[in-house]
């Protein structure tokens, strides 16, 4: 990662105008890091356990857009600093069981997660960047699949495909017996969070793909706004009391001005942070547990361990390295080669402070998302009455 660096990447998602396809999901688009930026937070989180590499967020100009036809076209956009890998949320089945079995349901999904690490694809690169921050000093590099959000600031000249003709929009129905559910794409309009959030305030969201009718007339035209609420919203509080937001949306307003009510649930969103948040079976997000108890344990106990002395050199050397083993590589080549126990107890029991200040003193973590960010919606149009803004 260095200033001037080349970057290819592809859509995530495609494009629309006006309910015409004009950028397949894809297209490649090409540009280069234009600034590195400090990363303070991130710096000061990584001295704490002997990093003192100079964190930097790298910032992103897309100047080049490359078609299906293999002609580029230049681009002018903002810069980007948002990027991130991005990983899609999806609800699960509905969880059946009382309280201790979904706790034991929790614990079995935090151990397939940590597994993951080692038995998931590309395990020989995540093993050498594991290494790569146990040391004091290490590269920094922008990860394959980091995602930003560009928008264009002049007008792009493009020319639509025939097979992407404007299909005629169809006015909403009134809802049949058994209406056919909506599967809608859409990106959120302001960026919401559980720290500022509060109950009943509305949301919006952009249909960013026009929805079909079966006769292929479009029922929800792209452009179109699906409003919805906050249900429930606190923010994280200290010891690692996490955040709470909760949301739904109930109406879908159409370019014309034209409003239906709808019964809507959440199956998908983007987030950038798979490995604090999760999604319920009734489409909440809410952080991950936390292993609270096991890692803080297992710290103590071999930090513990140098200070039991057998008198036996083999012993009390893996005593030491043990001990050490838990603020980097660093740390435990001085625990190791000293061969003092209290020197290697102390780097353990530093070790252990901070696992049990992230876990237990730290405040916990915030549910939040960016503007644009995708979700998915699967919606069923209903009779009951239109969402109304709180009048102030």
């Amino acid at each position: 990662m260095r200033l001037g660096q080349s970057i290819s990447a592809k859509l995530l998602y495609p494009v629309y105008a006006d309910n015409t396809l004009i950028l397949p999901a894809a297209t490649i688009l090409n540009g280069t890091v234009v600034e590195l930026h400090a990363n303070r937070a991130r710096r000061n989180s990584a001295r704490l356990r002997g990093d003192f590499t100079p964190f930097r967020t790298p910032v992103v100009r897309f100047t080049e857009i490359r078609l299906a036809d293999g002609t580029t076209q230049p681009i002018t956009a903002d810069t980007a600093t948002d990027g991130a890998p991005i990983y899609r949320l999806v609800a699960p089945p509905h969880r059946k069981g009382g309280f201790i079995h979904q706790r034991v349901e929790d614990g079995k999904q935090l151990v397939k997660d940590r597994l993951a690490v080692i038995t998931g694809p590309n395990k020989g690169d995540r093993a050498l960047q594991f290494l790569y921050s146990q040391l004091p000093y290490h590269p920094q590099r922008i990860e394959k699949g980091t995602a930003w959000t560009v928008e264009t600031t002049a007008p792009l000249s493009l020319v639509a495909s025939s097979a992407s003709a404007v299909v005629p929009i169809a006015s909403i129905e009134p809802p049949t017996a058994e209406p056919a559910p909506w599967i809608i794409q859409a990106y959120l309009s302001a960026p919401i969070t559980s720290a500022s959030s509060t109950n009943g305030t509305l949301i919006h969201a952009t249909v960013a793909e026009p929805i079909y009718n079966a006769d292929h007339t479009i029922a929800v035209p792209q452009g179109s706004t699906i409003v919805g609420a906050i249900t429930q919203a606190k923010p994280a509080r200290m010891f690692g009391r996490a955040g709470v937001l909760r949301f739904a949306f109930k109406q879908i307003i159409l370019p014309s001005g034209q409003s239906q009510s709808v019964a809507a649930t959440v199956t998908g969103m983007d987030s950038a942070s798979p490995q604090q948040l999760a999604m319920d079976s009734e489409g909440n997000v809410k952080p991950k547990p936390q292993d609270k108890i096991l890692v803080p344990l297992l710290l103590l106990a071999a930090a513990a361990r140098p200070l039991d002395q057998d008198h036996r050199t083999h012993h009390q050397l893996g005593k030491n390295a043990a001990a050490s083993n838990s603020i980097g590589v660093a740390a435990f080549i001085l625990g190791t080669a000293a061969r003092q126990a209290n020197l290697a107890a102390g780097i353990g029991y530093y070790g252990a402070a901070i696992a049990l200040y992230e876990r237990w003193i730290k405040r916990g973590t915030e549910v939040a998302f960016a503007r644009d960010t995708r979700i998915v919606l699967q919606t069923t149009p209903r009779s009951s009455a239109v969402l109304k803004p709180n009048t102030p």
